[in-house]
């Protein structure tokens, strides 16, 4: 099988990577890849957001699947596109897509589903802001209701901070999307969907502030860990029944059918699991950890997702043990990063690549904000934590900073679901 995957990020690199010891898979390829996925596959230059440039690549490479992994060339028509020109396609429509790229549409979705979420309201005019935000709190969610790579959220207890926000997004142009806070860890689960059949894959938790003790503003992901030794041990298949299935049935319902990658974020609350967002593809930097356990061949699932055999699949198989991603940001990131500097230790085993590139000279170089993902496995979450903080130490990048907390809490037993009320 030839396979192109589309994206420049940590989890194309963790797709490509997972792809390449495929035995399935007979040549692969990346658009526009990175300085990591070079070392894989071929690289080919490409506009991802634009559905007749991949197609005309996915053409031309003669591929017999497209792996598309950020979510703005699926909310821009790309997959539709690439079927349409009759190569398979993992990844949704784009109008399945609104899944992610309206937070309103979720909403939606989920209400008509009657699948658990936060209580929310959108609000696209300035004069209505002050009295919508009398309706929420103490704590305040307040989202883009657009994409916005994960930094459009600010939750916070201060009226202001949370009216600062919401006005600097409606003078920009973007509905503000307020919700109700949800108690409980947090929790992302992965379900590959062919339109009807839903498989799950290992929970895993992420995280989303740029500093330890969850300090700092919000990030597209500072780190992530599986399996969740704190989690119920049916989660995967609570998530299914009570949420999952129920959107991809509503979304058959009203003839938008969802294939590819569907990402619940959740918080596991005295209520049980309720849905803080839906993704239309797999989330970074969860992705990292939990395609380093897959055992099941990878371009068999994606190929049976996009063609709809996901039911005619055996069970997945998984490796005994955890896998805990930490990730290595540029200086100023999630601000404006600091770009161009020299790399060391980027080349080592459990590391992936996302903002990078390599020189004329053949070093690799920053080229944006998370610029590494250092994986790590162990027999258990202790010791796949102390194997990923021993490789981040092999990395070097001036003015570089990461979280030390990845996973730290399950590790100490400090992480519980609430009582069911």
């Amino acid at each position: 099988m030839r396979v192109l995957v589309v994206g420049s990020g940590a989890r194309e690199h963790a797709l490509v990577l997972a792809l390449s010891r495929d035995p399935e898979v007979t040549a692969l390829a990346c658009a526009p890849g990175n300085a990591g996925t070079a070392a894989l596959a071929e690289s080919y230059g490409v506009d991802v957001t634009d559905p007749a440039s991949v197609v005309g690549l996915a053409t031309q490479w003669r591929a017999d699947l497209v792996v598309v992994g950020p979510e703005a060339p699926l909310v821009a028509g790309v997959a539709d596109a690439v079927r349409e020109a009759g190569i398979a396609c993992f990844g949704p429509s784009k109008q399945a897509a609104r899944i992610e790229g309206s937070k309103a549409f979720a909403k939606d979705v989920m209400r008509a589903a009657g699948v658990p979420t936060a209580h929310a309201e959108v609000v696209d005019n300035p004069a209505r802001l002050d009295a919508a935000l009398r309706r929420f709190g103490p704590t305040f969610v307040v989202k883009d209701d657009g994409l916005a790579a994960g930094k459009g959220v600010v939750v916070t207890s201060d009226l202001a901070a949370a009216r600062a926000h919401a006005m600097t997004l409606l003078d920009g142009g973007h509905p503000v999307l307020l919700e109700s806070f949800l108690d409980g860890p947090e929790a992302s689960l992965f379900c590959l969907v062919d339109g009807k059949t839903v498989v799950p894959l290992l929970p895993a938790q992420d995280f989303k502030r740029v500093g330890d003790g969850d300090a700092g503003p919000n990030t597209g992901g500072m780190g992530a860990y599986t399996p969740l030794p704190w989690a119920p041990p049916d989660l995967a298949e609570q998530v299914v029944a009570r949420i999952v299935q129920p959107v991809v049935d509503e979304m058959a319902r009203r003839g938008t059918p969802f294939s590819g990658l569907l990402y619940a974020g959740l918080a596991l609350t005295s209520n049980g699991p309720s849905v803080i967002e839906f993704n239309c593809r797999f989330g970074d930097p969860e992705t990292q950890a939990v395609l380093a356990l897959l055992r099941s061949s990878l371009s068999t699932l994606l190929l049976a997702a996009a063609t709809g055999t996901l039911a005619d699949q055996p069970p997945l198989e998984w490796a005994e043990g955890a896998a805990v991603t930490v990730v290595i940001a540029a200086e100023g990131y999630p601000g404006r990063p600091r770009v161009g500097d020299v790399i060391t230790g980027s080349e080592a085993e459990g590391v992936l690549h996302a903002g990078t590139r390599r020189r004329e000279d053949g070093a690799v170089v920053s080229a944006g904000g998370r610029v590494l993902s250092v994986v790590g496995t162990g027999p258990d979450l202790a010791a796949a934590r102390d194997e990923v903080y021993r490789r981040v130490k092999g990395v070097h990048l001036t003015g570089s900073h990461h979280r030390t907390d990845i996973a730290l809490r399950a590790v100490q037993g400090d992480i519980s679901t609430p009582p069911l009320g």
